[in-house]
């Protein structure tokens, strides 16, 4: 089927999540199938929450009755997932388990890129992918933790401000 491990969503019984997480991992182990069952992640975020008592900051599920599972999907691994109390089977179209996009990954925060830029703000950058591929700027702000960088280039005889992500640019070559 897959050759190469991707994220799949499980659907569960609510509440059941990190019972159905756990379970998965140990069945994992139990069966040695530690190489197809790679991760498994419940995405969690940070809630303040306002009480009587005040403020309190608590973690809840952001999409409770859902867990994320990183696995090569083969004939082993989807009846192990199927087997599983508390599991009802994997998110997809007519039974079918359909794996999340990189973009859907990324957006989630299951997992991160790191993307090491060879230039700076100031520095004279050729933008290497989408509608201005091959126009030279110059970088005039970086945001790393948006995966953002604002160049300027010259377009018509005019200077456009343009937002690209970090890896649509590389330093020029002088």
């Amino acid at each position: 089927m897959a050759e190469t491990a991707k994220w799949y969503v499980i659907h569960t019984y609510s509440g059941y999540e990190n019972a159905v997480a756990a379970a998965i991992l140990k069945a994992a182990e139990n069966r040695k199938m530690q190489d197809l069952i790679q991760e498994v992640n419940i995405p969690m975020e940070k809630v303040t929450e306002r009480t009587d008592d005040g403020e309190k900051t608590v973690e809840r599920k952001v999409f409770p009755g859902y867990v994320l599972v990183k696995m090569i999907l083969t004939d082993e691994s989807w009846h192990l997932i199927h087997n599983v109390r508390g599991a009802t089977g994997f998110v997809g179209s007519e039974g079918k388990a359909i794996p999340l996009t990189e973009q859907e990954i990324y957006a989630l925060g299951v997992e991160h890129r790191e993307i090491v830029v060879g230039y700076s703000v100031g520095d004279t950058v050729k933008v290497t992918d989408g509608p201005l591929d091959g126009f030279l700027g110059t970088v005039e702000e970086l945001d790393a933790e948006k995966n953002l960088v604002r160049v300027c280039v010259s377009m018509f005889g005019r200077e456009m401000p343009v937002e690209l992500e970090l890896d649509q640019v590389e330093p020029a070559q002088e």
